[in-house]
């Protein structure tokens, strides 16, 4: 089967051809942790772990790797406002990405590499561009990439050098796509960097961001590798950035396929910390959505579309969810999983090898769904559809991972239905049926079965 994706840099979708036949090496951009991600960088965060399962039950081995930025502009302003050490910062949210990535069932990559346990790494990159004249050391111990010297530099954005008003250099990581400049790549010790900062050729000082990643992704896959991912927010300046140093530096292709997320947006704008209108993953479970319909509501649209988020969107995820979990809970009463699957899965499967096309992938599932329940209800399902049907979901999940198991009910839920169980075994039926009530009005169904009592959400 062929897959196909879109690639960035070429603006079209091309034909997956690994390096190596069978392997996908992954480069995945991760959070900067200087704050907790929200559910805007999730979205980024699933489109990846969506394409990592989807490659998984092809048949392909994935190498993955995603960087934590553990040091940059943005994680020294935060420790000198709380007055904290960049470990102390970078330890508390890398933590809580962790911890949030597992609630939402993304597979963890083979590798979560530091910046600040590479930093020998980006040195030696550094001197190489040196040396083979792409970038320049200033007066105060600052090195900068020269972009004149790179002849390709801005063919990932797309960029028209000779129509766009070019300045000297920029220290910042970020800047507009409008005034491209020479970026560092080694930022010379400042009084406002306190005690963050590590010994050089040149002195004293820290890495730039963009440098990070280059010496990170081609440490631990090598100079060439398959894949590397992130949001649209990062085409440029960081991985215009990150083609122009590592090609320059190794002499080498260094990535086949660019693949970017767009925004997720609210109220027509896109989610930002500076507008305050994120919302993070523990807030959102506490308004009463569960993982499955987080996952749900961040993969419906395409990954190469803006996905509109609002609660209205939430409330109808919760409701997908419940038909998919309805309905596997009716089949797994009737029959045991099995190996045949319908026509519908390979057709699914298809449609998510086209560019990941999840809101097709999903509209396959549901039709299924609803021509099953539809002979359950009139009593026509077959033994072997309701085997089929069964194995179909199981596999489906693999890669949607929206099926809920008791495990994943949350505790205070959890806590109601063990207490209703108890009053049911005393045959207290009023106090059985209020909790029932109770549970239903925190969003959630218990279901009374031969094999125990069920829960999973409306």
């Amino acid at each position: 089967m062929n897959i196909k994706f879109y690639n960035t840099l070429s603006r079209k979708k091309e034909i997956f051809n690994p390096i190596k036949p069978g392997e996908v090496s992954m480069y995945t951009c991760g959070p900067t942790v200087y704050s907790r991600s929200h559910i805007g960088n999730f979205r980024t965060f699933l489109f990846e772990d969506i394409l990592k399962r989807v490659f998984l039950i092809v048949g392909y081995k994935v190498r993955h790797i995603m960087n934590i930025t553990d040091v940059d502009d943005k994680m020294i302003k935060k420790a000198n406002d709380e007055n904290k050490t960049l470990t102390e910062i970078s330890l508390k949210y890398t933590a809580e990405f962790i911890e949030d990535a597992a609630i939402l069932k993304i597979l963890p990559a083979d590798e979560l590499p530091l910046a600040t346990d590479n930093i020998q790494e980006m040195i030696s990159m550094i001197t190489a561009l040196i040396k083979n004249g792409n970038a320049y050391l200033t007066e105060n111990g600052s090195v900068f990439f020269s972009i004149e010297s790179y002849k390709d530099y801005g063919k990932l954005a797309h960029l028209d050098l000779k129509g766009l008003k070019q300045t000297d250099r920029v220290a910042a990581d970020e800047y507009t796509k409008d005034h491209p400049q020479d970026f560092a790549l080694w930022k010379a010790w400042k009084e406002e960097d306190g005690d963050v900062s590590w010994d050089s050729p040149w002195g004293k000082g820290r890495p730039g961001w963009h440098m990070e990643c280059s010496a990170m992704s081609t440490k631990y896959l090598g100079n060439h590798f398959d894949i590397h991912c992130g949001g649209v927010d990062n085409i440029f300046p960081h991985h215009e950035n990150e083609i122009a140093q590592s090609c320059a530096a190794l002499n080498s292709e260094f990535v086949n396929l660019w693949m970017h997320s767009e925004h997720l947006i609210m109220a027509d704008e896109k989610m930002s910390k500076s507008l305050g209108n994120i919302k993070t993953i523990p807030e959102l479970l506490a308004d009463g959505y569960t993982a499955e319909s987080l996952r749900f509501a961040l993969i419906s649209s395409h990954y190469r579309s803006k996905l509109a988020f609002s609660h209205i969107k939430l409330e109808e995820a919760k409701k997908s969810v419940h038909r998919i979990n309805e309905l596997f809970q009716k089949l797994n009463k009737k029959v045991d999983v099995g190996n045949s699957l319908p026509d519908e899965y390979e057709e699914f499967i298809e449609i998510l090898c086209d560019d990941l096309n999840t809101p097709k992938a999903l509209g396959v599932l549901f039709n299924y769904v609803r021509k099953l329940n539809h002979k359950i209800d009139n009593d026509i399902l077959s033994k072997n559809e309701a085997t089929m049907g069964l194995s179909f979901l199981i596999k489906a999940d693999e890669i949607l991972s929206l099926l809920i198991k008791q495990t994943d009910i949350p505790d205070k839920i959890a806590q109601l239905v063990a207490k209703r169980e108890s009053a049911r075994k005393e045959k207290n039926w009023k106090l059985s049926d209020h909790l029932r009530e109770e549970i239903k009005q925190k969003g959630w169904k218990v279901e009374d079965l031969p094999e125990g009592t069920k829960c999973y959400p409306l």
